[in-house]
């Protein structure tokens, strides 16, 4: 075979690109280049040079023995509402009806569709040996209770949506940080070098109302952006040829594009990211085996499908991803995150049908991932994370035609209730509470930087030690503000 490439004397990498750029291959190339090029953050070049930890996925010490190894954050979005599921407030009932709206009027996003006291549309009762309290509206979650540590005096600083998913996700109210699992990445790489160590199971009817900014890498390099797994058909898009070739073809392709890649970086030593680049060519090519196997559920019993509620409705997708992030979990994926579509959980109206159909889509997958992995000796390494960006107000909020038996409730930074199992975790316990009728956190109160230090601190990671220098500063997950490890949850 004759070769078309220019002689030595002009090789480059570009001549190469503008030749091979004339076949399929070199479109499909074209394609990852420009998402790449155009779809990370240039201006953080030269940032990871005075990183201790490194731009690269390789599995890194912790600064301490870790209680987990993996994280599955289970996110609920649009700010479950605590009184309905597991805060049960006696004084609501007794105040039923009763104006409050003066007392709370500058911690209401709609005023104008405020309405009194409510109390809640669910019956609660005491479960496990532990008697924590439980909604109705999560029947098989409330069977595992005595495995939860159950969070009731968590607190937010922003009422809307958005700026709450940035500080839930990111430790800030700004768009364009470093999301959570981006950072347990860089700080511990992964186990896997042929799966990402950062997932994200993302709903097929639609994406959380910021969108994929939930899981980006943020100034952080882009090898530690959360990768997108679909649930149904291929698990990543353009990740299997769209043509027939040899294997042994593709190979030696890929042999020689690592090879110009590398020769590429050693020419640029000033740009330290072209390291995190390569890597991220490097692991697509090996996650096309890898990612499709992680996510074939053909050998999984049928009891284990109908233990997450897979085959059946309304529990079909959601328990599909929770049984995948089982899969990841055991192949050595670091950060997993299940979201849900748009924000289910925001029940301003019809709270009482709303709330019920967010539980049944999820509570028995939840419940069934929590029993799947105590079963197979996970659960002690894998630590479980439920919640949302905020809580929901005592009192009611009516729709237009105000209809009290359509009523809901509005947003709440104040009060919200969260929940982790697993890894490093006393089960059975709840900690801190909320005041009388349920609107604000009274006692041992947590932040959200406290809850990511706790995580941290449970993966062996200390949270002023997990640093990335930039701009002259060393930037952290939770800020400069003062942070605690919730101490009263841990085994």
């Amino acid at each position: 075979m004759t070769s078309h490439l220019p002689g030595p004397a002009a090789y480059s990498r570009r001549s190469f690109f503008d030749h091979l750029g004339h076949g399929v291959q070199g479109a499909a190339l074209a394609a990852l280049l420009s998402q790449d090029v155009f779809g990370s953050d240039l201006s953080s070049r030269g940032e990871a040079r005075g990183s201790s930890r490194g731009a690269d996925l390789t599995p890194k010490q912790p600064h301490f023995e870790p209680k987990a190894r993996a994280v599955i954050q289970l996110f609920m979005n649009g700010g479950p509402s605590q009184m309905d599921l597991f805060d049960p407030k006696k004084e609501l009932d007794k105040n039923h009806g009763k104006s409050w709206f003066g007392k709370i009027a500058g911690e209401v996003e709609s005023p104008n569709a405020a309405g009194a006291l409510t109390r809640s549309w669910f019956k609660f009762r005491q479960h496990g040996e532990c008697g924590m309290w439980v909604s109705e509206a999560l029947p098989h979650i409330a069977t595992c209770v005595d495995d939860l540590a159950l969070i009731r005096s968590m607190q937010t600083t922003n009422l809307t949506h958005e700026p709450a998913l940035f500080k839930i996700h990111s430790g800030q109210e700004l768009p364009g940080l470093p999301a959570f699992g981006a950072w347990v990445a860089y700080g511990l790489g992964t186990e896997n070098q042929n799966l990402p160590a950062y997932v994200v199971l993302d709903d097929p009817k639609g994406l959380p109302v910021n969108h994929t900014q939930s899981w980006q890498s943020g100034y952080l390099p882009p090898v530690f952006q959360g990768t997108r797994f679909r649930s149904t058909g291929s698990p990543v898009l353009n990740l299997t040829r769209d043509f027939d070739e040899p294997d042994a073809v593709t190979a030696l392709e890929r042999d020689l594009f690592m090879r110009l890649n590398r020769r590429h970086r050693d020419r640029r030593s000033h740009q330290p990211d072209l390291d995190a680049r390569i890597a991220s060519y490097e692991l697509a090519a090996r996650m096309q085996l890898s990612a499709t196997e992680a996510l074939e559920l053909s050998g999984e019993t049928q009891s284990t499908l109908d233990m997450y509620g897979i085959g059946s409705e309304p529990t079909d997708s959601y328990g599909r991803r929770c049984l995948y992030a089982r899969r990841l979990v055991e192949r050595g994926v670091r950060f997993i995150q299940l979201f849900i579509d748009f924000q289910i959980w925001d029940n301003h109206t019809d709270l009482a049908t709303g709330l019920k159909s967010a539980c049944e889509r999820t509570d028995k997958p939840i419940a069934g991932l929590i029993q799947d992995l105590k079963a197979r000796g996970l659960l002690d390494s894998t630590l479980l994370v439920w919640g949302g960006e905020f809580g929901r107000l005592p009192i009611a909020q009516l729709p237009a035609d105000k209809d009290a038996r359509k009523a809901g409730r509005d947003h709440n930074k104040n009060a919200m209730v969260t929940w982790m199992a697993g890894g490093g975790v006393k089960g059975g316990v709840t900690y801190g509470s909320t005041d009388e009728l349920g609107f604000a956190a009274a006692d041992d109160k947590v932040t959200v930087a406290d809850w990511h230090a706790t995580i941290l601190h449970l993966l062996g990671l200390d949270y002023e030690k997990l640093d990335y220098p930039r701009n002259g500063l060393k930037e952290r997950l939770t800020g400069v503000n003062h942070s605690r490890i919730i101490r009263g949850i841990l085994a």
